[in-house]
C-alpha cells in the first residue's frame, strides 16, 4: 500500500473523528448578565407604556359606563314627559273632535254686543296658543328623548368597541410578560423579587399632615409589596396604581393612569415639591409619590417590588399636586 493512501485514510479517519466531537454548527453563544439586564430594562420599559395604555382605557371605559347611567337615569323621566305629552295632544284631537273647532267666524257670527264679541275672541286665541305650547312641548320632548338616546347608542358602541380592545390589549400583554419574566429567570434565577416584609414600614413614614400625611404613610405600607400590572391593591401595584391607591386613602380620587393623573393636577416646580406630591417620569410613562428628603415611593416595573428611591431615580417629566 502506497504512502499516499495511508495518508488519505489518516485524513479521512480524523476527520470523521472530528465531526463526532465537533457541532454541525457553531453553538450560539449565550447572552451575558449584562445584555440580559438591558434586554429587560428595554422590555420592561415598553410593557409599562402598554400596560398604561391598558389603564387609561379602562379609565375611559369607567367614564363611559357613568355616562351609560347617567344617560339612562335622564331618559326615563324624558320618556314618561314625553308620553305625558302625547296624552295631551291626544286628548286635545278627541276634544277639538267631538265639539268642532271654535273658529273666528263663529265667534264674529253668535249674537251679543262687541264686548262680548271681544271676550270670545280673546278666549279663542288664549286656546290658539295654549295648543300650540302643548304640541310645541310634545316635539321638544320627543326631540330631547331622541337625543338622549342617540348619545346612549353611540357611547354604549364606543364602549363595546373599547371592550375588545382591551381584551386584545391583555392578551398582548400577557404574552408579553411571559417572554420578560422568562428573561429574568434567566437574568436573576427566578422571574420575581421576592416579597419583603411590610410589618414596621407604615411606622417609619415621616410626620405629614392632612391628606397627604395619609398618602404618603400609605404608600410607605406599600414597600416590599410586588408590581402588579393593573393592580391598585391592597396586594401588589403598578406605578399609577399605587398613586391613586394612596391619595384614595386619604379622600381624594385619582384615575389609574399616568397621563390622566397629570391632567387633574396641579403642576409644581422642582423648588416647591413637597410630600405626597406626584413625580412623572418618562414622557408620563411613570409615575412615583415624593416622601421627602428628595425620596418617592413607587412601583418599579415587572418582577420588582414596590420600593423607596431618588427622586432622580430617572429625569424626571415634572411634579403635580393633588388638588
Amino acid at each position: 500500500m502506497s504512502s499516499l493512501t495511508h495518508t488519505l485514510r489518516a485524513l479521512t479517519a480524523a476527520a470523521f473523528s472530528l465531526a463526532l466531537v465537533v457541532p454541525a454548527t457553531v453553538a450560539r453563544a449565550e447572552p451575558s448578565p449584562a445584555e440580559l439586564t438591558r434586554r429587560i430594562e428595554k422590555s420592561s420599559t415598553e410593557l409599562e407604556r402598554v400596560v398604561e395604555s391598558h389603564n387609561e382605557l379602562r379609565e375611559k371605559i369607567k367614564e363611559n359606563r357613568t355616562a351609560v347611567e347617567r344617560l339612562e337615569s335622564r331618559i326615563g323621566p324624558l320618556e314618561q314627559q314625553t308620553e305625558r305629552s302625547r296624552a295631551d295632544v291626544g286628548e286635545m284631537a278627541v276634544t277639538a273632535y267631538k265639539t268642532g273647532n271654535l273658529g273666528t267666524v263663529d265667534a264674529l257670527l253668535h249674537g251679543g254686543d262687541s264686548t262680548t264679541v271681544l271676550d270670545r275672541l280673546g278666549t279663542l286665541d288664549h286656546l290658539t296658543r295654549q295648543r300650540q305650547a302643548t304640541i310645541a312641548g310634545f316635539t321638544a320632548d320627543q326631540r330631547r328623548l331622541l337625543d338622549e338616546k342617540t348619545r346612549l347608542d353611540v357611547t354604549l358602541n364606543r364602549q363595546a368597541a373599547q371592550s375588545r380592545e382591551l381584551a386584545s390589549a391583555k392578551q398582548r400583554i400577557e404574552r408579553d410578560l411571559a417572554r420578560l419574566y422568562e428573561l429574568r429567570r434567566q437574568a436573576y434565577g427566578r422571574a420575581a423579587e421576592r416579597p419583603t416584609n411590610q410589618a414596621s414600614n407604615a411606622a417609619d413614614a415621616p410626620a405629614v399632615s392632612g391628606k397627604a400625611g395619609v398618602a404618603v404613610r400609605y404608600a410607605y405600607g406599600a414597600l416590599g409589596k410586588p408590581y402588579g400590572w393593573g393592580n391598585d391593591g391592597p396586594g401588589s401595584y403598578d406605578c399609577s396604581g399605587l398613586t391613586s391607591a394612596a391619595w384614595r386613602a386619604a379622600g381624594s380620587s385619582l384615575p389609574h393612569n399616568t397621563r390622566m393623573q397629570w391632567g387633574v393636577v396641579a403642576h409644581v416646580s422642582r423648588a416647591e415639591l413637597r410630600p405626597g406630591d406626584l413625580v412623572f417620569y418618562r414622557g408620563l410613562g411613570h409615575v412615583a409619590i415624593y416622601v421627602g428628603s428628595g425620596q418617592v415611593i413607587h412601583a418599579p416595573t415587572f418582577g420588582r417590588n414596590v420600593e423607596k428611591r431618588d427622586v432622580d431615580l430617572m429625569t424626571p417629566y415634572g411634579y403635580g399636586r393633588v388638588r
